[in-house]
């Protein structure tokens, strides 16, 4: 612990031209004390730490000081930093000290160009609602992948099923804009993939587990649908009528957009028949039509027909 925490001040007083010794034992729980015994710890190190005194002081580093920062360059500096922001988009402030020690590497002669690579590019991973409750799953999901202990929760499945679980957590995975949980079911005996949106009562147990050896390419997020799409997939014609032919231009491959003569699209697909199918198709509205198979047709009319039922009044 006392090595993160030498580590860490050294970080913080590249990135601040002064900092209190008061602000730095609050920030790691100690007394200004140990404060100053770090210090000189770190001075004995080499590394030149200043002490100003008077009420505009602070403890600084020597000026010009600055790490070794040949082994990558600017612009993989950047990349790094903006793959980080894109992560801590969810919440929580585990990746900010690493992004402060890249930030410290940075001459303040280049500070300026750097923010500007870092802002080229902004990936937010952050949904447009439900974040509070994300994140607090992924806390605890977090602790759990942590300490090597089972989580339960009640699972509600595609089909509307609740079934309560007992899982072994091995790894966080965001696929398709949404939280999974990979883990072992101890209800099941297998490995399962778990949607965080539908867990519920989610707890941490105290219950330790010993991690199983997993093949990665083994791994079901990559190859999952890919195997449901080829043994239970379903060809469908879509037409899209030339008002709304930017939306399948936005959702579809030019490769998967053939011309109908009339400014609009046909655009045949392969997916497996299930409900996201229905609530994919229905999202298009009034955009798009089934053409085949017959029995979607009906599906979908079937649908849209209780839909309007519900608002006749």
């Amino acid at each position: 612990m006392k090595i993160d925490r030498l580590l860490s001040i050294v970080i913080l007083l590249m990135n601040r031209r002064l900092i209190q010794a008061k602000e730095l034992a609050d920030m790691f729980e100690v007394s200004v004390r140990t404060i100053y015994r770090d210090i000189e710890s770190i001075n004995g190190a080499g590394i030149p730490i200043v002490t100003y005194q008077g009420a505009n002081g602070g403890i600084g580093l020597m000026e010009g000081y600055r790490l070794d920062r040949n082994v990558l360059t600017d612009r993989e500096l950047a990349d790094i930093f903006t793959a980080l922001q894109s992560v801590s988009s969810y919440g929580g402030n585990e990746h900010t000290l690493l992004m402060e020690k890249i930030s410290s590497v940075i001459p303040p002669s280049q500070s300026a160009a750097f923010r500007s690579k870092t802002t080229q590019l902004i990936i937010d991973f952050s949904p447009w609602g439900l974040q509070r409750i994300l994140e607090e799953k992924l806390a605890t999901l977090k602790e759990a992948l942590e300490e090597s202990v089972t989580v339960n929760f009640d699972y509600v499945d595609a089909a509307g099923q609740t079934s309560q679980r007992s899982v072994e957590p091995y790894t966080l995975v965001l696929k398709g804009q949404a939280w999974y949980l990979y883990g072992f079911c101890l209800n099941r005996q297998d490995f399962r993939l778990f949607k965080l949106l539908r867990m519920k009562e989610l707890v941490k147990n105290t219950q330790v587990f010993i991690a199983k050896d997993v093949d990665a390419s083994e791994l079901p997020w990559s190859n999952e649908y890919q195997r449901s799409t080829v043994t239970t997939a379903t060809p469908i014609v879509l037409q899209f009528k030339a008002e709304s032919k930017h939306l399948a231009e936005e959702r579809f491959d030019s490769t998967e957009l053939l011309p109908d003569g009339n400014g609009g699209y046909k655009v045949t697909i392969n997916y497996p028949e299930d409900g996201w199918l229905y609530g994919f198709l229905l999202s298009f509205g009034m955009h798009v039509e089934v053409l085949e198979p017959p029995h979607i047709r009906q599906k979908l009319g079937q649908l849209a027909a209780g839909i309007a039922a519900k608002y006749k009044t």
